[in-house]
């Protein structure tokens, strides 16, 4: 499968990092291709490099790994994204009282929000619940770690559980698209423990059944 990365940000290269050693053709969305650390990351994972637009066209999934105050005007940028797979996977934050926050919830989700921005894409909320090293690499974990996803699209989902499973994480169906009410909070908490209660960034959430 072709996959498109838009944004090559920590997310963004930690995913081409992540589906490095897969079978998936990557290539990534942008803006300033004649960038040396851009094209120096693209020669390292062999993906092929273009404009986000251009980028977008040409792949069969498409992730948004764009920061999200500047993620309406880039997705629409990125043209007619029609019948594309498009997996959101940011989250909608921003500082609020001086604290980093959800500047949404419980009516509505940054997930619904790509959607309807969308109308013709298959939307599938997923890859926002960890930090980028462990999308670029979960191997040594003792558990695989969960990744939840939500859409309206039950197909897509099924898609893009095998892109997760070759990036190491263990695929869970949230439900719709609303379920990024959950999945955005979900993502918080995470945050909360590995910035602001001293975790670090080398941990995940997993799904363990008792034996």
């Amino acid at each position: 499968m072709k996959i498109a990365i838009i944004g090559t940000g920590n997310v963004g290269s930690a995913l081409a990092r992540g589906l490095k050693k897969s079978s998936h053709t990557v290539v990534l969305g942008a803006r300033d291709i004649t960038n040396k650390a851009t094209q120096d990351l693209a020669a390292d994972v062999g993906a092929e490099l273009a404009s986000p637009a251009e980028a977008a066209k040409s792949a069969e999934l498409v992730v948004l790994a764009v920061p999200w105050n500047v993620a309406e005007a880039a997705i629409k940028a990125l043209g007619d994204l029609s019948g594309k797979i498009v997996i959101d996977c940011m989250n909608p934050l921003g500082m609020i009282g001086g604290v980093l926050e959800l500047t949404l919830g419980h009516t509505t989700s940054g997930g619904e929000i790509v959607a309807n921005w969308l109308p013709g894409a298959r939307v599938v909320k997923t890859l926002n619940q960890v930090g980028a090293e462990i999308m670029a690499n979960n191997v040594s974990m003792p558990h695989r770690p969960v990744m939840f996803m939500a859409s309206d699209d039950t197909q897509a989902k099924a898609i893009v559980a095998t892109m997760l499973t070759d990036l190491g994480f263990e695929p869970l169906d949230a439900g719709d698209i609303r379920k990024s009410r959950l999945l955005e909070p979900f993502g918080m908490v995470w945050i909360n423990q590995a910035l602001l209660r001293g975790r670090g960034r080398t941990w995940a959430f997993a799904a363990v059944d008792r034996k």
